[in-house]
């Protein structure tokens, strides 16, 4: 970034507040840290931030902002030691806790957790025996990349096995609930 002649020193000064206090002070805070009067602040804040009143001004906060995103860019080896020295200082204070989310967090960023939710309405009693192993094929198939240890050959075998079961189990439940009926013999009229 070449030196620009041409802006004041409050110019400067203004497009350096701008830039570094982004999101924390407005433009008028911001002209009145820079050096100019309370009561014309805002306008001269206004004024300072149009390209067509003060171009060089607005060159200037442009290339501060680039330079700012190139020294501060959060890139994936900063982010990573950045946790990396959170985590340890963490330890060094004995916040295990913190230590750990840090951890934790760095895992994620580098991608060794994959979190996933799956939200479904309906009943797996509500389908039939077929659709129920159709569903389970499905979820294997689609799942198997991330099941390890688990053959698929093993998974689909056992899937009948599984279904009858949980037919089986459903029937006698509802054979149990069902309340029983006392028939008893009438009685003989007699006449």
């Amino acid at each position: 970034m070449g030196a620009i002649t041409r802006l004041t020193e409050m110019q400067m000064k203004f497009a350096h507040e701008i830039v570094s206090n982004e999101g924390r002070k407005n433009g008028t805070e911001c002209a009145v840290s820079a050096g100019y009067a309370e009561d014309s602040a805002g306008v001269r804040a206004a004024e300072l931030q149009s390209p067509k009143r003060f171009p060089l001004v607005v060159k200037y906060i442009g290339e501060l902002r680039e330079e700012y995103q190139k020294k501060y860019a959060v890139t994936f080896e900063r982010h990573i030691a950045e946790l990396g020295k959170i985590r340890i200082d963490a330890l060094k204070k004995g916040a295990w806790s913190a230590a750990v989310n840090a951890e934790v967090a760095r895992g994620k960023a580098a991608g060794l957790y994959i979190e996933q939710k799956i939200i479904r309405t309906g009943k797996l009693d509500d389908l039939s025996e077929e659709e129920l192993e159709n569903r389970m094929k499905e979820i294997i198939d689609q799942y198997s990349p991330i099941l390890e240890g688990v053959e698929v050959k093993d998974l689909k075998s056992t899937i009948k096995d599984k279904t009858k079961k949980l037919r089986l189990q459903k029937s006698q439940h509802k054979q149990q609930s069902l309340p029983k009926l006392h028939v008893s013999k009438p009685e003989p009229v007699k006449t």
